[in-house]
């Protein structure tokens, strides 16, 4: 990797969240009430500045959009940074190590660097966007996808825009689910990353995903891993209905796509 490349520059921002995120890990923490019943933590907020000072020193014209802060930066330009500074903030906050923080830049109508680190295990699925890689104890390895576990996560977080025709609970309740793949709910687009790394199977989720900080980075990995990635009627991601089917191999993903078909064409 180029020193100086955008791909250097997401991996630095993220491991420096991280750092922050571990630094702050089990502290009393205060809370941020957001919508919906959602909030951030103090550690969301520190993570997020200390990834935009990175990101800024570095790239001073481009613009950023954080999860916490909205968008900063310059207003007519193609280079913008996603950050989702702390994705498992519920987790967190109850002491769990499940959570990734999320660094993508969208350069005009893509997604051409991106790294999602995990602060617990000191690793960093990271993509030039033509690449993806994990880094631990500064080695790269390629990421290799693979269904061999079976283990599938199910994004259960609303909100839900396809309700009631597609609701991923009920694909958890589906016999043939049950029959073909193990379910996981880990609320963190961690996840994602994992099905580039061959941890898990595939990953599911509905929601509107076009620019999301969230998502960004898991699918920017997964299509630089050579995943089959799209939206929950099988098209292009952010084209169509929306929501997220990335599976490992085209074997796992038709066989999800046949289901969410079963539930899609049940609703009609």
């Amino acid at each position: 990797m180029n020193a100086g490349s955008d791909a250097a520059l997401a991996v630095t921002a993220a491991q420096a969240g991280a750092a922050v995120v571990r630094e702050m890990y089990g502290a009393p923490l205060a809370r941020f009430d957001k919508s919906g019943g959602d909030f951030a933590t103090a550690a969301d907020l520190e993570a997020e500045k200390v990834i935009g000072e990175v990101i800024r020193a570095a790239r001073p014209g481009d613009a950023l959009v954080g999860e916490e802060s909205g968008r900063t930066g310059a207003e007519e330009t193609g280079r913008v940074w996603l950050v989702d500074p702390l994705c498992g903030t519920l987790n967190y906050a109850v002491r769990s190590m499940l959570v990734a923080v999320n660094v993508a830049l969208r350069t005009g109508s893509e997604v051409t660097a991106a790294a999602s680190a995990d602060p617990f295990n000191d690793e960093v699925f990271w993509t030039d966007g033509e690449r993806a890689r994990v880094r631990r104890d500064g080695e790269d390895a390629e990421l290799t996808p693979s269904a061999e576990s079976r283990l599938v996560d199910v994004n259960l977080d609303p909100p839900f825009p396809n309700a009631p025709d597609f609701r991923a609970v009920e694909l958890l309740a589906d016999p043939a689910f049950g029959a073909r793949f193990r379910p996981r709910v880990v609320s963190t687009t961690l996840a994602v990353a994992w099905v580039a790394a061959g941890r898990r199977a595939a990953y599911v989720t509905d929601g509107r995903l076009r620019d999301s900080v969230h998502f960004a980075s898991g699918i920017a990995l997964c299509q630089a891993a050579g995943c089959v990635v799209t939206d929950l009627r099988g098209r292009p991601p952010h084209t169509g209905a929306g929501g997220l089917v990335a599976a490992a191999d085209r074997q796992t993903h038709a066989t999800l796509l046949e289901m969410i078909d079963h539930q899609l064409s049940a609703s009609r």
